[in-house]
């Protein structure tokens, strides 16, 4: 048995009973917004819709065999795990963001961490060598979407660096500024540890700040 082997419910785009709601979701994707009628019926060909709880995971770190992710609700988180078993989230990405392992899978690597539901979520999703395929057909979608690639992971690399260069104080004002709102729907341990930083620390700035940020445990 394959221990990286990952299964949840899954119906084909094209014949999902919500369809034309869920097309009109992946249209407001940042990677996807300009394509045409005719490139999104291509797409819908490709893709499988996923039903995800809470918690569970969609990309094991290590895994060899990787797939590209299309969030139509709920939020995603990006972690990956030291030697140890010290944890580090990376990024969390939401409605109309994207997430992937497609450099790793570019380079031949194995999966350098793993990608997992922080709330309920609604994916569109294909394998990455499906989705490789698809994109050296359509040139400027492959731009966008390697600029994306590109910006998400410098995004990660000024995360890491603000970890080092702010205080605790200054990485959550960085993060409401960023993200607004998203806090609102992230459970209190994760924001956290993404922050680096205890829980109770996060209350005790969230309290000398006066935010009203009903945090879910």
């Amino acid at each position: 048995m394959n221990p990286f082997s990952i299964h949840f419910p899954e119906t084909l785009f094209s014949r999902h009973p919500l369809r034309l709601l869920l097309r009109n979701a992946l249209r407001n994707n940042v990677v996807l917004s300009a394509l045409t009628e005719q490139e999104l019926n291509e797409m819908e060909n490709i893709l499988t819709i996923a039903e995800v709880a809470k918690g569970q995971s969609l990309l094991a770190q290590g895994a060899s065999e990787m797939e590209q992710y299309f969030i139509l609700e709920g939020v995603l988180k990006r972690v990956v795990t030291g030697p140890e078993g010290k944890q580090m989230i990376l990024r969390f990405a939401q409605e109309t963001q994207i997430e992937t392992s497609y450099a790793a899978w570019r380079l031949r690597n194995h999966a350098p961490y793993c990608i997992c539901t922080v709330t309920r979520a609604r994916i569109a999703k294909c394998p990455m060598v499906v989705w490789v395929e698809y994109l050296d057909g359509h040139p400027k979608l492959k731009y966008a979407f390697e600029y994306e690639v590109m910006r998400l992971m410098c995004e990660v690399m000024e995360h890491t660096t603000a970890l080092h260069l702010l205080d605790a104080t200054g990485r959550l004002d960085r993060f409401q500024d960023r993200s607004p709102g998203l806090a609102d729907v992230l459970p209190k341990k994760d924001l956290a540890l993404y922050l680096n930083m205890a829980p109770e620390t996060l209350s005790r700035i969230l309290g000398s700040h006066d935010y009203s940020v009903p945090l879910v445990v």
